[in-house]
């Protein structure tokens, strides 16, 4: 079982980055030690057998091999045998078609010319000997000058020349250092391919992640990775799919407790909205009996509270349908002020009532909007009447148009006691979770600014 879990472990680190790391620093720390010497074994095998192949290719050999055999043949010749002269002469131009050749006596008279040069002068002295082969040293042709005798002591000699281009190549096969260089630059390019293969699969493999993070299904979670390799990233990826598995699971249950929250606020509302009618029918003939003012106040405060309930119990239900999706709205473009002024106009009697002062300041040009004109209102009575509740201590209530951060607002003001000290308050909460929603369906941003000397609610058409 040890060894089972060892070679399980062996297998996991071959299949990590980390090897696959290691391997590529191992190669380039034997790069240096290992692949130099072979190379330089490589070389010089190399330019000992392109020293002989570049020999042989040679026509006629290399230049020390036809002067050897130039002094050879003229050690073998006397001057006062012209005619073995000659004839040696003719047999090495068949030998050597391409070669000049010819031999000067020692009255410095030129002989046999094979074949006849017309530039090449008829008598020679020891200055023109001299500088001829001065002139020749390194020159193309390639010239071979000796002199007759078996110690080349005789004044006469023989000269042969023949093109560079037969005796020497312009550039020797036999030289290994561009096999040697190419060899080099070949491995640094294996070792920086390798290299770079490496970190783009890594690369590679980071972005498909990051590709699969930002791509959302249906559900709008991420959808799964699809796993390929068990390394470190192959870890991450299982982790990242064991937490869209657990993102699921907890969406699945965010919808299920939403649905159940969603029926049992609409079961609730309908079960209290009954013996609320009824309290409302007692309350109506409790009004009728004849009542001490201290019963007339408790009657009065019942009313209210019932009528509290009943508009939270309205905003559950609406709250209810929103959220579900059954609230639709049918935007038309509207004159938002007109909208604004209706509503205010239909809260005036509680305001005045409720002692809160009522400053409406309104441009007369019509503001254009693509509303839905129920919502709208039911956005600004929702306001009115957190204000009328809430803040009804300031005693005033400011409506008007202005700049908010260089856009055009509608601006409700109160001097109420801000929403830290309104947020205890039942039903507010979800009265502007209303005023959120519908305002958002109709494309409308609003901001709130709140202190302790009031609030001040900004919807920017």
């Amino acid at each position: 079982m040890k060894k089972v879990k060892q070679r399980s472990r062996a297998m996991r680190f071959r299949q990590t980055l980390l090897s696959r790391y290691l391997l590529i620093i191992l190669f380039a720390f034997l790069f240096i030690p290992i692949v130099f010497p072979i190379a330089s074994i490589l070389y010089v095998v190399i330019q000992e057998n392109t020293k002989a192949s570049d020999e042989n290719f040679l026509k006629y050999g290399s230049s020390n091999e036809l002067a050897a055999m130039w002094h050879e043949q003229a050690s073998q010749l006397q001057e006062n045998d012209a005619a073995l002269i000659d004839r040696t002469l003719q047999q090495l131009k068949q030998t050597y078609p391409e070669a000049s050749l010819f031999w000067v006596d020692s009255a410095g008279q030129t002989r046999l010319q094979l074949p006849p040069q017309k530039q090449l002068q008829l008598q020679w002295n020891a200055a023109d000997a001299i500088q001829f082969m001065k002139a020749s040293i390194n020159q193309d042709p390639f010239t071979v000058v000796s002199f007759f005798g078996p110690d080349h002591s005789e004044t006469g000699f023989m000269v042969l020349q023949l093109p560079r281009s037969i005796i020497q190549m312009e550039r020797p096969l036999g030289t290994g250092t561009p096999l040697y260089i190419a060899f080099l630059i070949m491995m640094f390019a294996f070792f920086f391919l390798v290299s770079l293969l490496f970190f783009r699969s890594i690369r590679k493999r980071l972005l498909s992640m990051q590709a699969a993070m930002s791509l959302h299904g249906d559900n709008g979670l991420p959808q799964p990775i699809i796993l390929k390799k068990h390394d470190e990233i192959g870890q991450l990826e299982m982790a990242f799919n064991d937490m869209v598995v657990q993102l699921q699971e907890s969406k699945e249950r965010e919808y299920e407790e939403e649905q159940l929250r969603k029926q049992l606020i609409s079961s609730l509302s309908h079960d209290l909205r009954t013996p609320l009618t009824v309290m409302s029918g007692h309350l109506y003939s409790l009004k009728k009996e004849t009542l001490s003012p201290s019963g007339q106040a408790s009657v009065k405060q019942l009313g209210q509270k019932i009528a509290s309930i009943d508009s939270l119990i309205e905003n559950l239900l609406s709250y209810t349908l929103m959220t579900s999706g059954r609230y639709p709205l049918s935007l038309t473009e509207q004159d938002v002020l007109r909208i604004l002024r209706e509503s205010a106009a239909s809260w005036y009697p509680l305001w005045e009532q409720a002692g809160i002062a009522a400053e409406i300041e309104l441009p007369d040009e019509p503001m254009l909007h693509a509303v839905d004109k129920a919502a709208l209102r039911r956005v600004f009575d929702n306001l009115f009447q957190n204000v009328t509740r809430h803040a009804a201590s300031g005693a005033f209530i400011g409506l008007s148009v202005e700049l908010f951060q260089q856009r055009t607002a509608i601006v409700i003001r109160d001097h109420g006691r801000g929403l830290e000290a309104e947020s205890a308050s039942k039903g507010y909460g979800i009265g502007l979770a209303i005023v959120d929603y519908l305002l958002k369906e109709m494309k409308l941003d609003w901001h709130t600014e709140s202190s302790s000397e009031g609030t001040s609610i900004f919807i920017i058409v």
